[in-house]
Formats: structure tokens, sequence, C-alpha cells
């Protein structure tokens, strides 16, 4: 029977978008039905494959992209979220096998089905990507959203902390805007799409506070303090509002956490 940690890895390192789907899919159909055995006997790679498209450049030397509802304009926000969406599949399944050992079957569990979620919202912006005559690797990306999973990797309650607490909660604050001018612009598709992803999202950031409590309460640390103590520590940039408050508090992602260190 393969192991949890070597199908992990194996999704890890495969590079082409659509296998890595099919194969995050397919471990996470796999544990939930007890296929795969309950061992880390290898490592996680420190930094998963990814296609030769998109190239990827620093943040700060990203192309702006254009507002409004030009062609261009559409592929390069479609291009984007499903960038998003890619690395998300992968900091989901790193998460799973470099911490499950640690964190336990129902914390794999857990990120395991994010990944998959998150492999599921991928393939319906790949086909978005191509329906509007184009595709994902077309435009440059960055890397900064692993960036902050590797400073992180050494820390459980770090890498909770940063990754669902603080970049996918973003997603929470922006995507109701960039959902609302899709919709104002008769994309009914587009919308849908969004749609399901704030739904979904909404999931994985609970998840991740969850498991960050429980790290706080194995620590004996007061929640709020400990993480706006990693957070401080571990990420690099600003928490901003405007927040979507109500998003956030059905995650469990309290104001209590992050009014105190916003600017």
């Amino acid at each position: 029977m393969t192991t949890v940690a070597r199908a992990i890895r194996a999704a890890l390192l495969t590079p082409e978008p659509r296998a890595k789907c099919f194969a995050t899919r397919a471990l996470a159909r796999d544990w939930r039905r007890g296929g795969l055995g309950w061992e880390f006997d290898v490592a996680m790679p420190d930094w998963p494959a990814w296609p030769d498209a998109p190239e990827l450049l620093p943040p700060g030397q990203m192309p702006k992209r254009r507002k409004g509802g030009s062609e261009r304009g559409r592929i390069a926000l479609w291009h984007s979220l499903a960038h998003i969406e890619f690395v998300a599949i992968d900091l989901a399944l790193d998460m799973a096998g470099r911490f499950g050992a640690e964190m336990g079957a129902e914390f794999v569990s857990d990120f395991l089905d994010v990944a998959a979620d998150e492999a599921m919202h991928f393939a319906l912006l790949a086909r978005k990507l191509e329906s509007l005559g184009s595709h994902y690797g077309a435009l440059p990306a960055h890397a900064g959203l692993w960036e902050a999973a590797f400073a992180t990797r050494h820390d459980v309650a770090a890498r909770l902390a940063v990754v669902p607490m603080v970049l996918e909660a973003r997603g929470l604050d922006v995507t109701p805007a960039t959902l609302e001018r899709v919709a104002a612009s008769g994309d009914v598709n587009g919308a849908k799409i969004l749609t399901r992803i704030l739904d979904d999202e909404i999931r994985h950031v609970a998840a991740g506070t969850k498991h960050f409590l429980r790290c706080a309460e194995v620590a004996r640390e007061e929640p709020e303090s400990l993480w706006q103590n990693l957070v401080k520590s571990h990420f690099r940039g600003h928490i901003k509002p405007p927040f979507n408050d109500s998003a956030r508090l059905a995650a469990g992602l309290s104001r209590g956490f992050y009014a105190a260190i916003a600017y």
C-alpha cells in the first residue's frame, strides 16, 4: 500500500497542471477510502514541480493589470486567479504532507480536501481562460505565495498563521468586489466560478483557523496574541483593510486577531 506521504510527494512533484489536478483529486479520494497507509516515510520537497510556463517574475516586476472590460484585461484577471489556485493546490498538499505526522489524521483529511477543492478551482479557471482564447501559462506570474510557505516550513503554527489566516483570508476580502464587477459585465459563468471559490475559501480559512487554535491550546498561548506575533515574525507584507468581516467571522477569524495590527 502506498503511504500518504509518498502520494502527496508524487503530486507535489507533478509539474503539468492537468496531471497535478488529477493526481491531487485521486490521492484525496484514496485517502478518504482508506487506500493510503498512515506513514510519513518521505520528506516533502522544498519547492514543488511547476511547468515551464508561466514565466515567474519577482512580485514587484509583475505588469500592472489594467482595470476595465477589455479582453486583455479579462484574460489577465482570470490568469492571475488561475495561478493563485494552482499554487494553492501545492500549498494544501505541502501542509498535509509536511505537518501531518505531528498534527494527525483530521489535519491531513482537512488539507487534502482543501487541495482537492483547489484542483477543481484551477480546472474551472483553466477552462475559463480557454473560453477566452488563452491558456494558463500565457502570461507571467510570481511565486510570492510559495515563498511564504517556504519561509514557514519548520513551524506548523507559523504556516497556519500566514497561509490560511493571512493569504487565503485576503481572498475573502477581495473576491466579492471582483465577483460584483464580473457579474455587472454580464459574465454569468465567471460569476458562478467566483461564487463557488468564495464559498469554498471560507471553509479553507476555517480549517486553518481550527488547527491554529489547536496549536495555541497545545502551546498554552492566547490565540490572538500568538497569531499576531507569528505574523509579525514571518509575514513580510501588511495586514491591510478593507476586510470582509462577515466572511472572516464565518471562518472563525474574528477582528480580535487582525484589527490591532492592520494598517
